[in-house]
């Protein structure tokens, strides 16, 4: 009954948040107390809730003060030449703006954490996603997939799991899957070719001339959006192309808006303090990556030394933290609501029935073929459940059973990891509100577009593996 329950619970949140009959936040909390009351157990609703609160607790305070400090240090400058460096390569082409993004977002994926990557990939990209009038949800698709891959780092967390899971060296079950992560790599720079492509065709091959450097005559034509005289910084079709995108018009206030985020005349740039703050960014990835505090108060720390350097009046410090405010209220509390999902789910037993029943239908006969059956299982059970619970929970099950017909459990451990660059968009993971919170994509909407394409890069990882023949 549970195990039925578990699944109906997670499908009903599914439909109702893609269809968009609920807010994720809503959903997140009244569905599982909803099935807590169906199970029998609504009287363990409040233990269930303050559990899961508990449990992800520091991860929402490592995302309030990761967004306050990456905030600041998107308000400074930090980041500039990074977008400019990116803008001159994608030349305002979608194609190239597309595999841009995967791009930037492989390589800060290299810091092992997913919310830190979202937060960089997102703020350098979405004023060009929203100038060039591009989807969202292709950003944060590419994104979250490319993030997938590259959380198999054996700091990023699976990899560090399923070697203390099957009590073996995390190098061994990494360094072996190089070549087959690296192919799913590959297949996420040519998804975002082909979604490129597709942008390409829908909005025609654009140009953008001085996008971040604008002159100060330029930047007030586009701030009257009236003239429209200022055609150095307006939307053309290519040649080839006709008519013209003029954006000066009254309703693309709110792009304007969005795109002086890399004004390179803004107040709040700090110039001066450039190398400090790289210099501190730098020191904070290292630290984390070396472990040297938890993460949440390596952010803290850090959050209050960039306000206290670069903004060392209080009225600055307090415009700071309003100005970032939102995107603090709005992650913060979907994690939140996301403890009492994660709560209900553990503590009512929902999720160890759910591991043992697809366990217990994996057919004897599959015994000699465990690893390609833990990396199709992968898929969906990191999805629907957190990491912990796969690979302290279902792996161990799968290893031994493997381990009856002569399995490896390195095998088994390489390929429960197929199933990440799924797993980066499931809703039980925080950084994934990170990243469509910043966006402002609805998250149903994110799914809808996202799992068919993380689900084939899985697949290809699994495959790549299985041909190089380390599963």
């Amino acid at each position: 009954m549970l195990t039925i329950l578990g699944f109906a619970m997670i499908a009903t949140f599914l439909v109702l948040i893609m269809t968009k009959k609920m807010s994720p936040i809503a959903a997140l909390v009244l569905i599982p107390a909803l099935f807590c009351v169906a199970v029998g157990q609504g009287a363990k609703l409040g233990d269930y809730v303050i559990d899961g609160v508990g449990n992800l607790a520091p991860t929402a305070a490592m995302l309030m003060f990761a967004i306050v400090y990456f905030g600041v240090m998107i308000d400074v400058g930090l980041f500039d030449p990074i977008v400019r460096g990116i803008l001159r390569f994608c030349k305002a082409d979608p194609m190239r703006i597309v595999v841009g993004t995967a791009v930037l977002a492989a390589i800060v994926s290299l810091d092992g954490d997913g919310s830190t990557t979202f937060m960089i990939t997102v703020s350098a990209m979405y004023p060009l996603y929203k100038r060039l009038k591009m989807s969202l949800v292709v950003m944060t698709g590419v994104a979250a997939t490319a993030n997938g891959v590259m959380n198999t780092l054996p700091w990023g967390g699976p990899t560090a799991r399923a070697a203390t899971a099957l009590k073996l060296d995390a190098s061994e079950i990494f360094i072996p899957m190089i070549p087959a992560l690296a192919v799913g790599l590959l297949a996420v720079f040519l998804l975002s070719y082909v979604l490129g492509l597709r942008e390409r065709k829908r909005l025609g091959t654009l140009t953008l001339d001085e996008a971040l450097v604008r002159e100060p005559e330029q930047e007030t034509v586009l701030a009257g959006a009236g003239t429209g005289t200022g055609g150095g910084d307006r939307l053309r079709k290519g040649s080839g192309g006709t008519g013209s995108v003029d954006l000066t018009e009254a309703d693309d206030e709110e792009d304007e808006e969005e795109f002086k985020g890399l004004d390179p005349n803004r107040s709040t740039l700090r110039p001066k303090l450039y190398w400090f703050n790289a210099g501190l960014t730098i020191a904070l990835l290292t630290a984390m990556i070396m472990e040297l505090m938890p993460i949440p108060v390596l952010f803290l720390l850090g959050a209050a030394l960039a306000l206290t350097v670069n903004f060392p009046h209080m009225p600055d410090q307090r415009a700071r933290i309003a100005a970032h405010a939102d995107n603090v209220l709005n992650v913060s509390g979907m994690v939140f609501a996301a403890a009492v999902f994660t709560g209900v789910l553990t503590g009512t037993g929902m999720v160890e029935n759910m591991a043992d029943w697809v366990v217990g239908a994996v057919p004897d006969a599959m015994g000699p073929h465990m690893a390609i059956v833990t990396g199709l299982l992968s898929l969906p059970l990191t999805y629907f459940m957190s990491n912990d619970g796969f690979y302290f929970g279902v792996v161990p099950v799968l290893a031994e059973a493997g381990a009856a017909h002569g399995v490896s459990p390195l095998e088994i451990a390489r390929a429960s990891l197929a199933g990440q660059a799924l797993h980066m968009s499931s809703p039980l993971v925080p950084a994934v509100y990170v990243l469509v919170g910043m966006a402002k994509v609805e998250f149903g909407d994110h799914t809808r577009f996202t799992v068919k394409w993380a689900v084939l890069t899985s697949l290809v990882v699994l495959g790549a593996g299985i041909l190089f023949g380390t599963i």
